[in-house]
């Protein structure tokens, strides 16, 4: 389909800062050219009437490790392409590809397999980097991760896997591992974020991490400490801390499995829509029914099981990732938190763009932005994915 010009009609426009009830966005050449109310006049256009439904800008989703039966560590460009194919008929229009904590070998190989999928990734959500999750981890908050491969930062190493790829994004280890504010302040100066994650750090530690270069917590709540007892004295962890830091971004598993209601409430409540990103971290079960499923790569991950929505471990005590798509976190805030839909719709789009730092591209409707668009009803069920301006996937195709 040529679609050099496109116009979408009759549309609920989300805009940053207010619901356009009835207006048209125009996209050129894989840019939005014009967003207004009413109709606009535009010659040969390809003009698509949604019909009342809402017009947003595409989910951005900076944390997912899998979908559609694949996962990211699987070393094949099939499943880079896949996954993205499968998130974009979510809503998803860009998302950071996310490794498990592994070998250097298999890491290695993933970067690879990255520049491929990535020059070749035609039918799905665009790459936006990578995201490297591991394996610099405490190993008492190591979750679903193989602890076989967990260690303390290792300049050595962590130099060598950045001077090989300049792909990398962000970086998530534990902050109070010994070697890891170097390990901070050096990804940082390569323009690399560094997270805070699967870690049992304090506040003093978790302050002495933000001020070296760690600016966002990785899903907040899941493998990280809260206030804890040593001998009679109670410590913040990291929980506290990210909310004391008013600076601090955070991202949540938004899926109303990870985080109850109450939770995500809080969450809303003390960092707001500006400093909250709505993350999947699906692994390859999104989009796949119930069932047995593997956590990391297909010849050496982890066994789990996929029920009431979430993946478990096999002895069922602990969570072993999402399966969550970007349509239902946008749901679970607005039915379960009572977040009004501009703001729902911000933590997905604005923030997570800014944080990643691509605000200027992505993240909302404006003149010059790429073309990144999701149509979507009151259900939030996703009726139409465009990406640069190219219609990646259409419900009504489909049916």
């Amino acid at each position: 389909m040529n679609t050099q010009k496109l116009k979408l009609i009759n549309g609920k426009i989300i805009s940053p800062y207010r619901i356009i009830p009835q207006g048209t966005v125009l996209v050129e050449n894989g840019k939005i050219a014009a967003v207004s109310e009413g109709n606009l006049e535009v010659a040969d256009a390809l003009e698509i009437d949604v019909q009342g439904k809402y017009i947003a800008p595409g989910f951005i989703d900076i944390h997912v490790h899998g979908g559609g039966g694949h996962d990211f560590m699987d070393g094949s460009e099939e499943a880079f392409l896949k996954i993205a194919e499968t998130h974009a008929q979510y809503g998803t229009t860009a998302l950071l590809p996310t490794t498990l904590t592994s070998t250097s070998e298999e890491l290695f190989h993933t970067l690879e397999i990255y520049e491929q999928a990535n020059r070749n990734n035609k039918k799905g959500a665009q790459f936006l980097g990578l995201h490297l999750e591991g394996p610099y981890f405490a190993m008492s908050q190591r979750g679903a991760q193989d602890p076989r491969y967990i260690r303390n930062p290792d300049p050595a190493e962590y130099q060598e896997v950045l001077a090989r790829s300049t792909s990398i994004k962000r970086w998530s280890a534990a902050p109070e591992l010994p070697g890891a504010i170097e390990f901070g302040k050096f990804v940082r100066s390569k323009g690399v974020l560094a997270a805070v994650a699967h870690t049992d750090a304090i506040y003093e530690d978790v302050l002495a991490a933000f001020e070296n270069g760690y600016t966002l917590a990785t899903h907040l709540y899941s493998a990280m400490s809260g206030v804890t007892r040593r001998n009679a004295f109670r410590y913040a962890g990291v929980i506290e801390s990210a909310y004391i830091i008013d600076e601090m971004d955070v991202e949540i598993i938004a899926d109303g499995t990870h985080l109850p209601a109450p939770l995500l409430k809080l969450v809303y409540k003390i960092k707001g829509p500006d400093r909250t990103a709505l993350i999947t971290d699906a692994m390859r079960a999104a989009g796949m029914p119930p069932g047995e499923s593997i956590l990391g790569s297909k010849h050496n991950g982890l066994k789990v099981i996929v029920e009431d929505n979430v993946a478990k471990l096999p002895d069922r005590t602990s969570f072993a990732g999402s399966v969550a798509t970007a349509d239902r976190l946008v749901r679970s805030m607005v039915n379960l938190a009572d977040v009004p839909l501009l703001d729902a719709i911000r933590m997905i789009t604005s923030t997570p763009a800014r944080i990643m730092g691509v605000l200027d591209k992505k993240g909302t409707l404006a003149v010059g932005k790429d073309a990144d668009i999701v149509v979507f009803d009151q259900d939030i069920t996703i009726d139409t994915t465009i990406i640069a301006g190219e219609i990646i996937y259409s419900r009504s195709k489909q049916n």
